[in-house]
Parts: C-alpha cells; sequence; structure tokens
C-alpha cells in the first residue's frame, strides 16, 4: 500500500455480500417467522412480498447499505398490533438463528441484536415494558 491509497472501511453489508445475501437472510427468516404459531397471525393480512422487500431495505441500513428506506416508521408500523416483549424476542431469536445458520460473522450478530435492543420500545406496545 502506498501513502496515497485509500482505505475505505468495508460495511457489515459488503462484509456479508450486499443486497443478494441480505434477500436471502429475510426470506429464510421470514420461514421461520411464518411457521412460528405464536407470531404467524401478525402476517395473516400482510402482504409479505411487500414485506419482505421492507425488511431487506431496512436490514441494508442496519448493516451499513444503501438507505433506500421510504416506508413507515417503526412505531406507526407496529404499534397498532400490540405487540408483547415475548413475541419481540421471538422474532429477534428467529433473525439470531438465520444470521447464524447463514455463517454471518458473530460481530455483525452482535451489531444487530444492539439496534433490536435500541428500537424494541418502537415495536412492543407501550405498557409491555422491557425485556431485551
Amino acid at each position: 500500500m502506498t501513502v496515497t491509497e485509500e482505505v475505505t472501511p468495508v460495511s457489515h453489508y459488503e462484509r456479508i455480500g450486499g443486497a443478494s445475501s441480505v434477500k436471502a437472510a429475510v426470506e429464510v427468516f421470514y420461514d421461520k417467522v411464518l411457521a412460528d404459531p405464536e407470531l404467524a397471525g401478525y402476517f395473516t393480512d400482510v402482504n409479505m412480498a411487500e414485506q419482505r422487500r421492507h425488511l431487506a431495505l431496512m436490514l441494508a441500513v442496519v448493516l451499513g447499505g444503501p438507505n433506500e428506506y421510504a416506508g413507515r416508521g417503526l412505531a406507526e408500523a407496529h404499534q397498532p398490533l400490540h405487540i408483547p416483549v415475548a413475541h419481540y424476542v421471538k422474532v429477534g431469536e428467529h433473525l439470531t438463528a438465520t444470521l447464524t445458520e447463514l455463517g454471518v460473522p458473530a460481530d455483525i450478530i452482535a451489531d444487530v441484536q444492539t439496534v433490536l435492543g435500541q428500537v424494541q420500545d418502537q415495536v412492543v406496545s407501550s405498557g409491555n415494558g422491557t425485556g431485551a
């Protein structure tokens, strides 16, 4: 390396393989969530193609990729669903299991889990407390 070369840090998004890897993770994740009898009911009347697209865009942002998400905010989308802490935790467990199965490095999974903790109050229904 010469003095004039710039070293650009590689984002988590790039480290895992970019958009195609994020989309693959979203597919596996929603397969798990929809197979979970405690969680599947939240998606009964949801356009899953659109839901998967939204999550892929949001996950890309979390991983340091492009910010192309223009949907509703987390609280606006989730508060009307009255999601209890236990269900939020299960969703996080499914996401962690998905990322682990796909070979995502532990430091990236830890960062995703940190973000899950940071946004929990926006997703969990008011009055359910925190349980992360």
